[in-house]
């Protein structure tokens, strides 16, 4: 099973296997949620961090990270920084309805040095999710297992993306975490080593437990049991380009 497969898989994605860091924090605390439908329009976009060379946002579920097509789609998480921090960047990116810690540079040289980091995959990026269904963990001697499939866009029906032989190579690490979450779901702690687009979310879906509130590829009863898509981006850490310390940042996930 692909799922518990770990250390091969990580040399052929060119990155040699480690122990992860433990998950830190209790963070499995309930807040108020977003409804599906409702505006983030006023929601406050918190800077993390910030420094003369880049900024980490903490992303609410719901706004979009770049300006889409139409009008409706013009709100975003870069321009409102870039109203705040005229120099601000994007380096990468977060599904619209994915909530959590976002990076931006400040200045194109910043930008190409951060971009550089995430190709060369030093960038560690780790997201929460609330699954359907009950997965045990994988048979691993650290406890992570991993989802080693190629994911394609569904040309038909994109933005919906599939896993196919003819996509692009995607590996996602998984693991089980304490603590609680609604009857018959499981709560997994996210590591990707790839970074296509609904990679967690399509991966998650492959293996029979795509993630509570997803829209696009969780099943109705998966929809109706969360107010939004499960998912958050809640630890980013890498060594900063100019003073060469590093950084890690974290956000509870607020589900």
């Amino acid at each position: 099973m692909h799922e518990g497969r770990h250390c091969p898989t990580s040399r052929k994605f060119g990155r040699p296997p480690r122990t992860p860091a433990p998950f830190f924090g209790n963070f499995h605390r309930l807040s108020s949620r977003i409804p599906l439908g409702q505006t983030v329009s006023h929601a406050i976009l918190e800077t993390l961090y910030a420094d003369d060379h880049l900024l980490v946002f903490d992303k609410p579920g719901g706004l979009h990270a770049v300006p889409g097509r139409g009008e409706d789609k013009q709100d975003c998480l870069s321009a409102r920084a870039q109203a705040r921090y005229p120099d601000a960047l994007v380096v990468h990116r977060l599904d619209r309805d994915t909530s959590g810690l976002l990076l931006m540079a400040r200045g194109k040289a910043m930008q190409s040095a951060l971009s550089r980091a995430f190709m060369a995959r030093t960038v560690e990026k780790r997201y929460v999710a609330v699954v359907e269904g009950i997965l045990a963990p994988p048979d691993t001697a650290d406890g992570w297992g991993d989802i080693d499939l190629p994911i394609l866009l569904d040309w038909p029906n994109r933005p919906r993306r599939i896993i196919d032989p003819r996509g692009k190579p995607s590996l996602t690490r998984w693991r089980v975490l304490p603590g609680s979450a609604p009857e018959g779901c499981t709560r997994l702690e996210l590591e990707p080593f790839t970074g296509r687009s609904h990679q967690l979310r399509v991966h998650l879906r492959a293996i029979g437990h795509p993630i509570l509130g997803d829209t696009l590829y969780a099943s109705d009863a998966g929809q109706a049991r969360a107010g939004r898509l499960l998912l958050h981006a809640w630890k980013l850490g890498f060594t900063h380009p100019v003073t060469g310390l590093p950084l890690a940042l974290e956000s509870p996930p607020p589900f």
